[in-house]
């Protein structure tokens, strides 16, 4: 079982409204059906055992866009590794995915085009300054890519300073990159591929990890070996799936408002597939289509049942002090206090 900060293991398996709620940041979900059952009114539990044919009628009758407070979301910017030599063949045939020669793929050529490709487009469009964290799977193609992306520019030797990943590191025929004027990119085995029985999903010790890339952090990555990858059992989709939920349960406790995850198809498909059922069908199928090698997809996770505790860093309560306030709630109670006590004289 796969263990993190804040997390017990693995979340239901299917989707409920305790689920944080994921959309695209440029319209929130359609509607908040399951939040206006369970987060605005108490956990009561009559609300809980409404039948599904009334908690069907009330959750449609919730047209309309949704509103959240700004610092119970996050956006994330999600995206799929450049492409690996396992990718090569595997595209053709999937059962090139079983071959022990692609362990722990590493990034083709042409992969590392996509990836000058996509750095290019951060630092253009300007996420490059927003993102204040990268996430990344701990195998040598997303690390790669994390790099390659979101690191900083060419590494020169310094006592001082640790590269972030070392000239030529995994064959990738690259210079050093630097550590400096970028985000801090840390390893996270919540968001590996599917697990088990393919070799290109399997990764290196940790150790191994650490010569390559120096500058990554890898302290949330509890055995130094791989224990979770096992070479006659494949995760079921609904086991990726519940990971994919921790994750972004992960995710909302961070302090990070903007935050990039480098990881891979299969677990984007499975994970992402848990949302979206409260969306527009367009909207859903956004969410959910497969990603392409070095694709960039942002998204909002929203926090509805506070996971996080995140303190607003722009709402402001107003300059008049309370007890001058004739609005104030405290002020029209003391006076009717008063003029209660003055009726019973």
């Amino acid at each position: 079982m796969l263990k993190t900060p804040n997390c017990r293991g693995y979340a239901p398996k299917t989707f409920s409204p305790s689920s944080p709620l994921i959309s695209n940041p440029r319209f929130l979900s359609k509607n908040a059906r399951s939040v206006n059952v369970k987060h605005i009114s108490p956990p009561a539990p009559t609300l809980l055992r409404l039948s599904s044919s009334l908690s069907v009628a009330i959750m449609e009758s919730c047209e309309g866009p949704s509103i959240f407070p700004l610092h119970h979301c996050k956006i994330i910017h999600l995206v799929r590794h450049a492409q690996g030599i396992h990718n090569v063949e595997g595209d053709k045939n999937y059962k090139a995915y079983m071959s022990p020669k692609y362990f722990d793929a590493n990034v083709t050529p042409l992969g590392w085009q996509q990836v000058d490709n996509l750095r290019r487009h951060v630092h253009s469009s300007g996420l490059f300054k927003r993102i204040e964290l990268v996430v990344t799977s701990p195998l040598l193609r997303t690390m790669q890519t994390a790099v390659g992306v979101f690191g900083g520019g060419g590494y020169t030797d310094r006592m001082d300073i640790l590269p972030l990943m070392v000239a030529n590191a995994g064959n990738s025929d690259r210079a050093a990159i630097s550590s400096l004027n970028c985000p801090p990119i840390v390893a996270l085995e919540l968001c590996r591929e599917h697990l088990g029985v393919h070799p290109c999903d399997k990764r290196r010790s940790v150790s191994e990890y650490q010569f390559l890339f120096p500058a990554v952090d890898f302290s949330l990555i509890e055995s130094d070996e791989d224990t979770l990858w096992k070479s006659d059992v494949r995760e079921t989709k609904e086991e990726v799936a519940a990971r994919g939920l921790e994750l972004m349960k992960w995710l909302l406790t961070r302090k990070e408002t903007e935050i990039a995850v480098i990881t891979h198809r299969g677990f984007l498909n499975h994970a992402l597939k848990a949302f979206g059922s409260d969306c527009h069908p367009m909207v859903r199928k956004e969410i959910c289509k497969p990603f392409a090698n070095c694709e960039l997809r942002s998204m909002m996770i929203v926090d509805r049942r506070m996971i996080g505790s995140d303190i607003s860093t722009t709402n402001y309560p107003g300059n008049i002090p309370i007890e001058l306030d004739p609005s104030s709630e405290d002020v029209v109670e003391r006076s009717m206090e008063k003029e209660n006590g003055n009726s019973s004289k």
